[in-house]
């Protein structure tokens, strides 16, 4: 189905073939010449990109606005679109979504950017319709910012590279390895596009086989996809921790262009002769079955036919391993959805967001569910097109009535069962999905209050079949149906009618409209010359989510609010982390004001360090952080409460480094396959770290001392930041570079 290579290869007559590594051919990749025709570095070894538009949703844009205006943001320089697709249904906190929107729209007026309302289009629809073009780079504050099949690289950080590129500067990154995604073959009928990706995802994700490298897809197999399908892959990308990805493209990328009414965005993409990937992932699409991937996380795919066969082992298997990663003793359960028949029953499906709310997926879910019924037990569906234009077209080709018909419940616009804001389902039971992610959470339930919910993801093929079938686990290819030629018909009105268009018009004399949850950011310390820290949290797990470091749910409607999301952070990972980083922060007050703590100024003495010049915060240990999504408040949380690094073996991914950089986290980690010895409450003080960054070591000897005393030599390491990145550490995060004058 699936076999990775990792080692290197270069197309040759138009197909791949093993190559000794030839780093110059490189640059005969799609990926590179798109990305040198970005890069304002004219340093090989060091990209410095600047992006064609941004994109952003109601969950990060008043942070990035509020950070680049406190910088002296006067415009937008490019097409910014903020959308309105999290927070638009969440019921938390009484205006405070809606004063959040209202800000939105008068900073597109003020700034001159593009205001999509609430449910008019999830963010990356509305991107893939209105942004997107082959050669073009567009960089989003949400993790799925994927368009490589309309030829474009999208990229997902958090919102302070964002804030970078509304001031003019440049997203730095040093060059990518690029993996070359050959496709064969055609997938058999049933057999969607999150079959596909899940089946990506489980074979590349252990291990980061292609953490933080651009996958490049080729072969013959493209030809028969259409872009539905081909998006429906591409989005997913994300959960395999790749940077970006790229795809070529051919009439039916041209025909989109088109429909959208866009066509000069098109110009064709092929994979050269002699260009050189690092490593090779090749897909038959034939033999990809309908796949299932169970809490709590995308890369634990299996066939769904697997999952039927021996469905209690495998269940006693995930459970084992979610149980590790809940917290105050609750149980995941996935047993109890076993019949005394030996079938799994489900008890809601959803289809949903940038992966499961496209037109193909809905239309051929309806196609399965013709003259079938949900039933009227505990399974039910709902299906959230993923835009306006989208729902224009089920309902006018009479697919929403089909799906209502059968009992379906057809909503707007949302992003929210992606995250934990819609659809939350009954306690422990199990949830199938067409969309994004399961991880822990997500699907809003509480484990620190005893409930406690399962997502697993699927096709919305499948989900149909299951559907169809009262709630009882079915795979797509095992059901009978016929599938209606249908075309998504594009209508632009309502984007027309709806949706600001500012771009190129700043209005300076708009006011902003502020509501009581927006507030600025807290003035944030420079770093001292040696940096004592204080073990807030050690999280020994293999993976950490930024939904552990800062869970989504109910969360969402304080991320205008720094000091109010704050007290959420690591709340249900390590529900003492939030008191403990006060404390923390109360010794640096404690100090700044004159008075040495005592129980600092032990931990000093016994690392054989002094008081002077030393900066007192809080450190988070994590295995392998940041996994997920692109929110930056998974850092700016930890810095509100006086947050001074992160220490690892190893960041998920680029985007959490990066945001914490831009938070002035230091993005320690320790030497590979190194256990750290640390534990909460312990000690960590790091000598002469100011002097260390700037002049660029990447080696930081430390000395830990343990809550009873005794110590321990340490070394951590920095590794790889650009000259901005240590300027943005030492000030203390990157409003303080700005308002210290560095920046272009």
């Amino acid at each position: 189905m699936i076999a990775y290579t990792d080692s290197g290869v270069k197309i040759r007559n138009g197909a791949p073939a093993a190559a000794a590594a030839d780093l110059a051919a490189r640059e005969r990749t799609m990926a590179y010449k798109i990305l040198r025709a970005h890069d304002k570095s004219g340093d090989p070894a060091r990209m410095k990109i600047k992006f064609d538009a941004l994109v952003s949703h109601d969950i990060t844009y008043v942070g990035i606005i509020q950070t680049a205006r406190s910088s002296g943001l006067t415009r937008f320089p490019i097409p910014y679109a903020l959308t309105n697709c999290h927070n638009s249904l969440c019921a938390v906190g009484g205006t405070i979504n809606q004063d959040d929107h209202a800000f939105g729209l008068s900073a597109a007026k003020k700034y001159g950017g593009i205001f999509v309302p609430g449910n008019q289009a999830v963010i990356h629809q509305y991107a893939r319709e209105r942004l997107a073009g082959c050669g073009k780079m567009i960089l989003g504050s949400d993790s799925h910012t994927r368009y490589g099949c309309y030829g474009a690289l999208g990229i997902g950080e958090g919102g302070g590279e964002l804030a970078k590129q509304l001031l003019e500067n440049t997203y730095d990154v040093d060059p990518p390895e690029v993996v070359l995604v050959w496709l064969e073959g055609a997938p058999r009928r049933g057999v969607g596009p999150h079959d596909v990706a899940l089946a990506l995802v489980g074979a590349t994700f252990p291990g980061g086989r292609v953490k933080n490298k651009i996958l490049e897809f080729a072969g013959p197999g493209i030809e028969g996809l259409s872009m539905d399908y081909r998006i429906g892959i591409d989005v997913m990308t994300t959960e395999t921790s790749c940077l970006s990805s790229i795809w070529e493209t051919d009439d039916t990328v041209a025909d989109f262009f088109r429909n959208v009414g866009r066509p000069e965005e098109y110009r064709g993409l092929k994979t050269q002769d002699g260009a050189y990937y690092d490593a090779l992932v090749t897909i038959d699409l034939s033999k990809v079955e309908c796949m299932i991937a169970l809490p709590f996380h995308p890369s634990k795919a299996f066939p769904i036919r697997r999952v039927q066969r021996e469905a209690p082992a495998i269940f006693a298997e995930i459970e084992a391993e979610c149980d590790k990663e809940l917290p105050c003793g609750v149980k995941m359960d996935l047993r109890r959805n076993i019949g005394a028949d030996g079938k799994i029953r489900v008890e809601q499906g959803v289809i949903v967001g940038c992966a499961g709310g496209m037109y193909e997926n809905i239309s051929e879910a309806a196609d399965i569910l013709r003259g079938g019924s949900v039933g009227d037990g505990y399974f039910e569906l709902s299906v959230y097109p993923s835009s306006a234009p989208v729902n224009l077209a089920v309902t006018r080709d009479g697919i929403a009535e089909t799906l209502i018909e059968a009992g379906a419940v057809m909503k707007p616009a949302f992003c929210g069962p992606c995250f934990g804001a819609g659809d939350t389902p009954a306690h422990n039971t199990l949830s199938i999905r067409h969309a994004t992610r399961n991880f822990a959470s997500r699907e809003g339930s509480k484990p620190g209050s005893g409930q406690l919910a399962a997502v697993a993801l699927m096709d919305a093929r499948s989900i149909a079949a299951t559907a169809k079938n009262g709630g009882v686990l079915t795979a797509a290819t095992d059901v009978e149906y016929e599938i209606t030629p249908r075309e998504y018909k594009y209508d632009g009105s309502v984007y027309d009618k709806r949706c600001y268009n500012g771009f190129g018009r700043p209005d300076s004399t708009v006011e902003l409209r502020f509501g009581p949850n927006i507030a600025d950011w807290p003035k944030m310390p420079r770093m001292e010359d040696n940096l004592l820290l204080r073990l807030a949290a050690v999280i020994r797990d293999e993976v950490t989510t930024t939904d552990e470091l800062i869970p989504s749910g109910e969360t969402s409607s304080y991320r205008s609010n720094p000091l109010a999301l704050s007290e959420f952070a690591l709340s249900r990972r390590c529900p003492d982390y939030v008191e403990r980083s006060k404390a923390v922060r109360e010794l640096e007050r404690a100090r700044l004001a004159g008075d040495v703590p005592p129980e600092a100024a032990v931990a000093l003495k016994s690392a054989g360090g002094r008081m002077a010049n030393t900066g007192i915060g809080s450190a988070v240990f994590a295995k392998r952080p940041g996994d997920g999504s692109a929110r930056e408040q998974a850092a700016s949380c930890q810095k509100v409460l006086g947050g001074w690094a992160n220490i690892c073996n190893e960041f998920a991914t680029k985007r959490y480094r990066s945001n914490c950089i831009n938070w002035g986290l230091v993005p320690f980690t320790l030497e590979d396959g190194a256990r750290f010895p640390g534990e909460s409450g312990d000690w960590v003080y790091v000598p002469d770290v100011r002097e260390k960054l700037l002049r660029g070591d990447e080696e930081f000897p430390a000395a830990l001392v343990r809550a009873d005393g005794s110590k321990a030599a340490i070394t951590l390491y920095v590794r790889s930041l650009g000259a901005e990145e240590k300027l943005i550490l030492t000030e203390g995060c990157l409003m303080n570079y700005y308002a210290a004058g560095y920046g272009e």
